[in-house]
């Protein structure tokens, strides 16, 4: 079975959304979602109200998987760019839809797993170094006639995702501004030297 007839049985809708666009809410879970364009940010809350990433979905990945197993949504999904998102709906899959989906549960694991580590073992600045080098490969990037990555990101929008603070993360990103390995602007830092910012997330 194609590909195109497998979405055409099992759609429900596509929808467009605009930056900052709150998609779901913590609550009953129904349908899965896949980014068809743009970005998408899952995240969380604190007792205190400090927003937590869990994760960034980018086109051709699904989040709402919980609808796969009739649990309720812990967490909010929110456009960060311009984003059309796919519906779907569980009960129509077929086989290979749902093989497709396991195959990117086990992905979204993969990367869980790597964020926990990066969480507890890694101290902040490798954290930074690494969110930057994943935000690279989203929407949130762009490429600069220098042939440098620019990335639309605030200070508040990486310590949500390093689960940190503002102020402590705006310390770092002003130290390795004065390293060189990046220069940062108001919502944007640009990537002067991608190789020291693998070395700093190894470390």
């Amino acid at each position: 079975m194609t590909q195109a007839a497998t979405n055409t049985r099992t759609f429900v809708d596509t929808v467009t959304y605009r930056p900052g666009a709150v998609i779901l809410y913590p609550g009953k879970s129904d349908m899965l979602y896949r980014v068809a364009s743009g970005l998408v940010r899952v995240h969380t809350m604190d007792d205190d109200g400090n927003g937590l990433t869990l994760r960034y979905v980018k086109p051709n990945e699904y989040f709402g998987e919980e609808a796969l197993a009739g649990i309720n949504r812990a967490y909010f999904a929110e456009a960060v760019t311009d984003s059309s998102i796919d519906v779907i709906n569980p009960a129509l899959m077929s086989a290979e839809d749902n093989l497709v989906v396991t195959t990117h549960l086990v992905k979204t694991l993969e990367r869980a797993y790597e964020s926990i580590y990066r969480l507890v073992g890694k101290r902040l600045r490798a954290r930074i170094a690494s969110e930057l080098l994943e935000l690279r490969e989203t929407a949130l990037a762009t490429q600069l006639d220098s042939g440098e990555t620019m990335i639309y990101a605030t200070h508040d929008e990486l310590a949500a995702a390093v689960g940190s603070v503002r102020e402590t993360v705006t310390k770092v990103v002003g130290e390795l501004t004065r390293e060189g390995v990046i220069t940062a602007g108001y919502g944007k830092i640009t990537l002067k030297n991608e190789q020291a910012l693998h070395d700093i997330a190894a470390a």
